[in-house]
């Protein structure tokens, strides 16, 4: 199981996101407060934003605990973007450790994080090429985004598929945020200047709420939109 964070808003450093915050990912590596699954989020970390230099995100993985991470505290407030999507990791068993299994995934303009686990078998074959890692996060990352706009169908296809698993995604093209809640918990929190959507609240604001179970949300510049997820 993993934790993972997203921000859709006016530009935030990455130390506003995930450093600073009492509960924020960097604690919730040692200490999370939600995680059902595991204990901690030591197998690794990535984080990625866009910037106007180019279309495609920029990324910062490691296999490392992100507590371990010494640079991250310098780098992190000279860093600001107004879509940020970032994870802790807890590796799947059996799953590899390297940095090309740590999230966000990407594929052009598209970033994915999966908190969960899925049984690859249930998978299209020819996600596995594109796969950054032959990890089940990294699989299903290839899948839901070689087609994007299909995301909320493949979710609950693959739920079908493998009752089993655990489907919480965090997909972002830079413009808007995609997320499902299916096998854990998800909380969103609407703030004057954005939107967060992470695995727990990063803090004890009374304004997060909790997503139902089985839902997709979207959330654009406009607002934020929960659809009922329905397996096939």
């Amino acid at each position: 199981m993993c934790r993972h964070v997203a921000w859709l808003g006016a530009p935030r450093t990455l130390a506003e996101l995930l450093l600073e915050p009492e509960h924020g990912l960097l604690r919730q590596s040692w200490e999370p407060r939600r995680q059902a699954h595991g204990t901690v989020n030591a197998d690794g970390w990535g984080v990625g934003w866009y910037s106007p230099a180019r279309p495609e995100p920029a990324r910062w993985r490691s296999s490392r605990p992100v507590w371990a991470e010494a640079s991250l505290a310098s780098v992190a407030p000279h860093v600001a973007s107004g879509c940020v999507l970032a994870a802790v990791r807890s590796a799947t068993v059996g799953m590899p450790g390297d940095e090309s299994a740590c999230a966000p995934f990407a594929r052009g303009r598209w970033m994915l994080s999966h908190n969960g686990v899925v049984d690859r078998a249930v998978l299209p074959a020819e996600a596995w090429p594109a796969a950054e890692s032959v990890c089940d996060s990294a699989v299903l990352a290839a899948h839901l985004l070689a087609a994007p706009e299909e995301l909320a169908e493949r979710i609950a296809a693959a739920g079908a598929a493998d009752p089993a698993a655990r489907l919480n995604v965090l997909a972002t093209d830079g413009e808007r945020l995609l997320a499902t809640a299916w096998g854990d918990t998800l909380s969103v929190l609407r703030t004057p200047d954005g939107v967060v959507l992470a695995s727990e609240p990063f803090d004890d604001d009374p304004a997060w709420c909790d997503v139902p179970d089985r839902t997709l949300v979207t959330v654009t510049p406009d607002g934020v939109e929960l659809t009922r997820l329905e397996a096939p």
